[in-house]
């Protein structure tokens, strides 16, 4: 077992590098991945070199994205949700541009994180929209706390790769129960599921205890697709 979950994440690295585009600018290098926005195009990041390391930045493009498509991060529970959201990646926020800071010792890292914190924000657009009445994370802690289940919320978990992955709950495990892992996801799509699947991967091969992992999917705007519910079992996530 251990051969093919190291053989799919082989692949997984594969195709990110395979589909990762670099385009040179006049001060700074745009690269486009192979992760999508909710409207299917690239998400492109830009880099420059900043006090002998490297800065970089979405060039506001999340937050200009979602203010044009009516959902302004501007009011006192959705600023709140913005700040909590990009501190969990490690990400700044400056004159509407997301960005972090890297050297060449943690480039992929920080790339990363910056990247997880771009879809992460992105989804917040389904706040704006009218079946929203609280947000998904919420109705997660309201569940868990009626079910009497102990929790951590905000967890972050460094994975075999050296990348950072953050967990919406962690669950501790007991000489009965390994420790249970759990991904909050109000939009569940083929990106979003790609990446959940990836982080457990990558954060499995470096735990030294058993555990398991458990999506969360918001199904109360539309159904999930059969195609996410079978990717994440495929890669031993439990879609709940």
């Amino acid at each position: 077992m251990i051969e093919e979950i190291r053989q799919l994440t082989n692949e997984y690295h594969a195709w990110l590098r395979d589909n990762t585009t670099l385009v040179q600018g006049e001060e700074w290098i745009e690269i486009t991945t192979p992760f999508l926005d909710r409207h299917n195009d690239h998400l492109q990041i830009y880099a420059e070199p900043a006090d002998g390391g490297y800065l970089l930045s979405d060039d506001g493009y999340i937050i200009a994205d979602l203010a044009m498509s009516g959902c302004k991060l501007d009011s006192g529970r959705r600023k709140t949700l913005l700040n909590m959201t990009l501190n969990g990646f490690g990400v700044q926020l400056v004159n509407e541009e997301m960005q972090v800071r890297a050297n060449a010792q943690n480039f992929a890292r920080k790339k990363h994180n910056l990247l997880q914190a771009m879809l992460a924000v992105n989804d917040l657009f389904y706040l704006a929209r009218p079946f929203t009445r609280s947000l998904f994370f919420e109705d997660v802690v309201v569940w868990l706390d009626d079910s009497n289940i102990r929790y951590l919320q905000n967890v972050k978990v460094s994975g075999k790769s050296g990348y950072d992955h953050h967990y919406n709950f962690v669950i501790a495990g007991n000489r009965q129960q390994p420790d249970r892992m759990l991904l909050s996801i109000n939009n569940p799509d083929r990106v979003t599921a790609t990446k959940a699947a990836f982080a457990w991967l990558d954060t499995r091969e470096a735990r030294q205890r058993e555990a398991r992992a458990y999506a969360l999917l918001n199904d109360a705007a539309k159904p999930v697709s059969s195609a996410v519910v079978a990717a994440l079992h495929n890669y031993d996530v439990r879609p709940i």
